[in-house]
C-alpha cells in the first residue's frame, strides 16, 4: 500500500497501479520465470509491474515488456481491469490493467527480474501451482475471450 498525504493533512493507504501483459506469437505466450528476491519468486509469470509516475498505462506495459524480456510489441489490446482488493498472491492490493498484444522483433535482453523468459503453447501451460499470482486464470480469460488479436 502507498501512503499518501493530502492537502489538507489528510492521510491514506492507496492502492498500486501495474500492468500485466500476454505478449503473443502465434499460438504461443511468452512466460517469464520470475527471480528468487521478488514476490512469487521461482513461478512463472506475465510479464508485467508498476506503472511509473508520468507514464501512461500502455508506455507502462511497453517498457515492462522491453525490460523483462527484451521484445518490442505491437497491438496492445486491453482485456480486462482487475481491482479485487483479495488478488491471490498479492501484499500490495494491486489494480492491474491486463493487456494482450503481438510480438514483433527482439532488441535487447532481460532484466534482472526473470531467471528465464520460455515460450509456451497456448495449449500446454505450465501447471497452476507453478504460476504466480493469478496468471494462469488470466490466461483462461484470455482463451475464453471473443477479441482475438
Amino acid at each position: 500500500m502507498i501512503t499518501c498525504k493530502f492537502e489538507n493533512g489528510d492521510a491514506a493507504l492507496l492502492r498500486h497501479v501495474v500492468v500485466d501483459a500476454l505478449v503473443l506469437k502465434n499460438d504461443e505466450i511468452l512466460l517469464v520465470k520470475r527471480s528468487h528476491k521478488l514476490l512469487e519468486g521461482g513461478k512463472w509469470a506475465l510479464v508485467g509491474g508498476f506503472v511509473d509516475r508520468d507514464e501512461t498505462i500502455q508506455e507502462a506495459a511497453r517498457r515492462e515488456i522491453l525490460e523483462e524480456t527484451g521484445y518490442e510489441v505491437d497491438d496492445i489490446t486491453l482485456l480486462r481491469i482487475i481491482d479485487s482488493p483479495h488478488r491471490q498472491g498479492e501484499d500490495r492490493q494491486n489494480i492491474s490493467f491486463v493487456y494482450f498484444c503481438k510480438t514483433l522483433e527482439k532488441v535487447g535482453e532481460a532484466d534482472d527480474e526473470s531467471d528465464e523468459q520460455r515460450w509456451f503453447s497456448l495449449s500446454a501451460l505450465p501447471p497452476q501451482e507453478q504460476m504466480a499470482f493469478d496468471h494462469f486464470t488470466i490466461i483462461q480469460l484470455y482463451l475464453a475471450a471473443p477479441i482475438k488479436p
